[in-house]
């Protein structure tokens, strides 16, 4: 069960489209969300859509025509405010369109594309040095899972990812997302238990980082192949305050029924 204390915080649920909607496709599946998603739902949690750069706009509009409280956020972002980077996207340019989040940190970003934590700490601290609310995800291997590492890498993780970014954390919020490697898209999926230690020892690290102020009001989620039927028991946890959804979250009716399984209905 779930102390006083954890339940001051708000609960968060994320949709992680990838690469995936076009733009019409996006304001499509955003409609589909706000029209099947009891407003006391978005009273109750923060919903943030994350779609492509490509469909921000598009999705903030559908959101702000409906006077729906469902939020925005972008998937990645530029540590740099602005110059010769050619395919970056900085923070400015999201917040214009309406974004109050940003994933970094991706396991797909950090493996496929190379970024290191240091790369993440850069871009965690220009979203909160701008009010934006960053959602840091770690998360290990099989290897690492296999060999009863998975504590000390994340924790490590954590440490790196969260560098230099505690000044602007307690006013901007924070987030990290556990998401296991061997669990996203695979359909494994490791038991709450498993999810709450990490999430735990996650809360424990952001203390030590960033203080107890911080550790306390910052929302721990689970990710990693989050679906209707699994999400209520991860979060009745006790350090896990929400989720980062990837496939769940591409079709309007599975992702309205996770979000409210999600709030216990």
């Amino acid at each position: 069960m779930r102390s006083r204390d954890a339940a001051a915080r708000t609960p968060i649920i994320a949709g992680n489209w990838k690469m995936h909607k076009t733009y019409a496709e996006a304001v499509s599946l955003t409609q589909g969300i706000i029209d099947r998603l009891p407003k006391d739902a978005t009273r109750r949690a923060d919903v943030v859509l994350c779609p492509p750069f490509t469909a921000l706009r598009g999705v903030s509009n559908a959101i702000a025509f409906d006077h729906a409280r469902i939020k925005v956020g972008a998937q990645d972002c530029s540590a740099e405010p602005e110059g010769a980077y050619t395919g970056q996207v900085s923070v400015a340019m999201i917040a214009d369109l309406d974004a109050a989040y940003a994933i970094v940190g991706h396991s797909e970003r950090r493996g496929l594309l190379g970024e290191t934590s240091a790369d993440v700490a850069a871009k965690a601290r220009a979203l909160c040095a701008a009010g934006l609310t960053p959602i840091v995800c770690v998360g290990e291997s099989r290897e690492v899972y296999e060999a009863g590492d998975t504590i000390d890498f994340v924790v490590d993780e954590v440490a790196a990812s969260l560098a230099g970014v505690c000044a602007d954390a307690d006013a901007a919020g924070l987030c990290v997302a556990y998401e296991p490697i061997w669990a996203i898209g695979t359909g494994l999926v490791p038991s709450p238990e498993h999810a709450q230690r990490v999430a735990a020892a996650i809360r424990a690290q952001v203390g030590a980082t960033c203080g107890a102020q911080v550790a306390e009001r910052a929302r721990v989620l689970y990710g990693g192949s989050v679906k209707p039927g699994n999400v209520a028991a991860f979060m009745a946890q006790q350090d896990v305050d929400g989720a980062l959804v990837g496939g769940a979250s591409l079709d309007a009716d599975t992702f309205v029924r996770l979000v409210l399984s999600a709030l216990g209905e």
